[in-house]
Parts: structure tokens; sequence; C-alpha cells
């Protein structure tokens, strides 16, 4: 089955935008394809995606990513594996959670007593295209797709208005928020490894339009109270301006315009005046600047949290659904291949995850489920905590050319662990099985392109529907199929 979604780059028509005079003279010649205009205008029927069906379908309003960025252990958090050799067994020893004969490591012990509230996919696998590379694995993921611009040093080529769309810039292009609020917001650092910045993360061929916000504070990953230097001035009406004055103004446009039929007539298509008035409510109504102001919490709330980095991003992005923002990222404060907190735990692994990079992501992501739990929001919020890969089974060995010590596990997509939660997905259920050393999956393999079809479809969005890239080439969202039995 086969959707198609016009977009900023397609010559069809999305659903908000009549049929153009091009498309008219063309009719004329689809009979050579064997499409007659009653088949052409079925198949732009078909420009808004909604069609499919099965568990999950369309429970989802908003969406959640915590991004792992860094490739954490599966093995040394949440599927630890007994009786096995010591150069394979986790430092850290195994506990009991809410779901009987399910173990996590003591690194979790928040996280152990709420997992009645999600899915763990313990057979997240994949063979890497190329090297094992961070930036590779995390375009991947981000947008359904490879590439094969991969350098001798493993580094992806910077961003390009031509690479394949972040699945948020898809989902708010086909799904646009009816709040005024910000519907894509990114958060509290870039997707990166070394001098590549932002790979993967923005609407690259949709056009700037659908571009996240970025809210990337000021300071250095290892400032834990990021989080409170948000400045949100391009929100901000300037003090001299007040918002009946700009609404006056407003109408004046409005007005004149009004006087100007041909001029309106000649741009109807852009929908000037939707990104206008879109961009003015969101400014007046003060909502998204109301949701970056985390004072508004309550000191235990965001105790419970964690006061890091975070944490805090948890709980701003509990706050921006609430808000009305359909797709928020949360990338892991630490960027890729770097030390202290960052999950690239190639050397003093044992160290770096009881002291740094496990506590905050037991407290932070425990806390976050409870609340969203607690307020309802995981009804219609799918929420997916995922990395790019997960670590090696045997501690010191290079799988990727990288350097191990003794205390290191090196870069492995053939089996990981990944946690998908709300929007109809089943609760306290693990999905899929890895072998007695976490090598690979023995039961239900899943791809990460499978997780975002499971997220479009959870949006009710065909995960075949097409989009047009800059060439206007058809492209699949995802080619992969989504995974119901992830959903009740």
């Amino acid at each position: 089955m086969i959707n198609i979604a016009g977009g900023t780059c397609s010559d069809l028509c999305d659903p908000q935008m009549k049929m153009t005079r091009r498309d008219l003279l063309r009719i004329g010649g689809t009979g050579i394809l064997g499409l007659s205009l009653g088949s052409l205008l079925k198949l732009q029927a078909m420009a808004s995606p909604g069609r499919g069906g099965g568990p999950g379908w369309g429970m989802a309003k908003n969406v959640v990513m915590i991004y792992l960025q860094g490739g954490p252990s599966h093995l040394d958090l949440w599927d630890p594996k007994e009786n096995v050799p010591d150069n394979i067994r986790s430092a850290f020893n195994p506990i009991p959670t809410k779901i009987p004969g399910v173990n996590f490591t003591e690194i979790l012990p928040g996280l152990a007593k709420v997992n009645d509230k999600f899915t763990m996919i313990r057979s997240m696998s994949y063979t890497p295209n190329g090297l094992f590379n961070h930036t590779a694995a995390i375009y991947q993921i981000m947008t359904g797709y490879t590439t094969d611009k991969v350098s001798p040093s493993g580094q992806l080529e910077p961003p390009d208005p031509k690479d394949f769309p972040n699945f948020g810039s898809q989902i708010t292009r086909l799904r646009p928020v009816t709040e005024p609020m910000l519907p894509f917001v990114q958060l509290p650092r870039p997707l990166q490894e070394s001098n590549v910045v932002g790979k993967g993360g923005g609407a690259g061929f949709l056009g700037k339009a659908y571009d996240p916000y970025t809210l990337f504070p000021a300071g250095d990953d290892m400032d834990m109270k990021k989080m409170d230097h948000i400045h949100v001035d391009d929100l901000k009406l300037p003090p001299e301006v007040f918002a009946l004055r700009l609404k006056r103004r407003a109408q004046l446009r409005d007005t004149i315009e009004q006087a100007m039929p041909d001029i309106d007539k000649a741009v109807e298509s852009y929908n000037l005046d939707d990104y206008y008035k879109r961009a003015l409510n969101l400014i007046i109504s003060g909502r998204a600047r109301n949701a970056f102001d985390l004072t508004q919490e309550k000191d235990k709330m965001r105790d419970s949290y964690g006061r890091n980095t975070f944490g805090q991003s948890c709980l701003l992005a509990r706050r921006l659904i609430e808000a009305g923002t359909r797709v928020v990222e949360v990338i892991w404060p630490k960027v890729a291949n770097s030390d202290n907190h960052s999950w690239d735990h190639h050397v003093d692994l044992t160290k770096r995850m009881k002291n740094q990079s496990g506590p905050m992501l037991d407290q932070g992501l425990a806390a976050f489920f409870a609340d969203m739990d607690s307020r309802g929001l995981l009804k219609e919020t799918l929420v997916v905590v995922i990395g790019e890969f997960g670590r090696s089974p045997v501690k010191g060995v290079s799988t990727s050319g990288n350097g191990n010590s003794a205390d290191g596990r090196d870069h492995w997509p053939y089996c990981y662990t990944s946690i998908i939660a709300g929007a109809g997905t089943r609760r306290g259920y693990v999905h899929g099985k890895s072998d007695k050393t976490g090598s690979s999956p023995t039961e239900d393999p899943v791809h990460p392109t499978e997780i975002l079809a499971s997220m479009y479809h959870a949006f009710g969005i065909d995960p075949e529907t097409i989009v047009y890239n800059h060439l206007k080439q058809p492209r699949e969202l995802v080619k992969a199929k989504a995974v119901t039995k992830l959903f009740a």
C-alpha cells in the first residue's frame, strides 16, 4: 500500500493546497501511464495519510524520544546475564523489577520500580552499513535511512539540505499542531560526534520550515545547571511592543491584502497568512515561554527528576507536551565519543556508569514515567527511549577500530535494548529475547527503522507514505513495517 503525500519539494498537492495549473496541464499525458483523470484524483485523495489500522493505529497525539546518544551497554543496565565468563559478566549485580522474572542491574533501582508502565525491547538489532560509528547510526534512527557518505575516519559529512528529514519534521508536517505552540523541540544539545554537528537532526529536504526549535542552553556538557540558563528571547515581544499593538498591525496588514486580490492569489499556495498568524499567535500566547519556565515547578518535583541537565530536560519535555508540543526530542547531554557521563564507555565503564551516567538516567527517566503516567499523559503520548547501538558483550575487544580497556565495551549494533511506552503500547511487556551472552536476538528481532515505522503507525500515518526529495524523487517515510506486537 502506497500513499502519496506532497510537500515543499513536490508538485503534488498537500491536503491544504489546491490543484495547480501544472497538474491540470499534465492530466492529458497521464493516459500514457495508464492513468485516467479519476485515477489521478484518487491518488491525490490519498495524499492525506490516514489509511491503515491494527493495534495502536492513530493512538498517539504527541511523542517524546529520549535519545541515549553514545550507545549504552544493555548488559550493564537492563539485560544482565548470569553464568557467563568474567569478561562478559557485568560488574553490577542483578536486581528484580516489577515484572516477575525480569531483572535489571543495581544501576537502575528507580526504573526497576516502574517498568510495569512500559515495554522493554531486548532484541534491537541491525547490521551496520559501513563503519560502526555514532553519526551513521544516529542518522539511521533519526531519518530511517542510511547514507554512504562515510569518510575513512568514520565520520559523515556535515548536515545538508538534501538530507532525509528527522522523524519529528515528518510528523509535524503530516500532523500539524492545532495550538499556538512550538511543534517540534530539540534539547538540550545537538546530535554530535566530533565535529559533525546536527546530522540527522533537521528537516533536510522538507525545508527549514519544518526544522525543530532547538533549545541548547549555554554552557559545556559538564555544567549540570545548564537548564537554569534557558533564554528564549525569540519567543518574547520586545519591551516597547505591546501585544495589542502587534495585533493591530496584523489587522492593518490584512486590510491591505484584501485590496490586493491579484497578489494574494499569486501567493495563495504558499500559505503566507497561515505561517504569519501561527508565528504571531505563538509569540502573543506566551504558551511556549511559560512551558520553558521550570521555576513554575515545585522544588519537590524538580528534585525528583534530579537537579542535572538530563533530569531537568525530561521534566521540560513533560511541560512541553502538556503545553501542546507535538514532538520533543531529548538528547543525552554528553556528546558521543567523550569521557565522564557519556554512554560511550570504551574505558572505565564501571566507575563512570556507577557514579555518573547510571544515576542520572535512572532518576530522571523513572521520575518521567511516573509523572507522565500519574497525569494521564501516557494515554496519548508515545515515549521512545533508545540509543544508536549497544556495547560489545566481550570487554576489552575492538569492534569499531577504537581502543578499549579491560573495563570497556565497544560499539555493538547486533543486539541491544530500547523502551517504548504510552499511546496504546503494552505495559509491563518484554518484547524479544537476547541470547545467553547478549550478542544477538533469539526471538523477534527489531530493526531501528521498525521503531520509526511503529511511531508513524501510532500517529495514524502509513510508514509507506511517499514524500518527494529535492530531486522530486519518491521516497517512503521509512522502508519498514510497524511492529504491532508492541501495542495492546
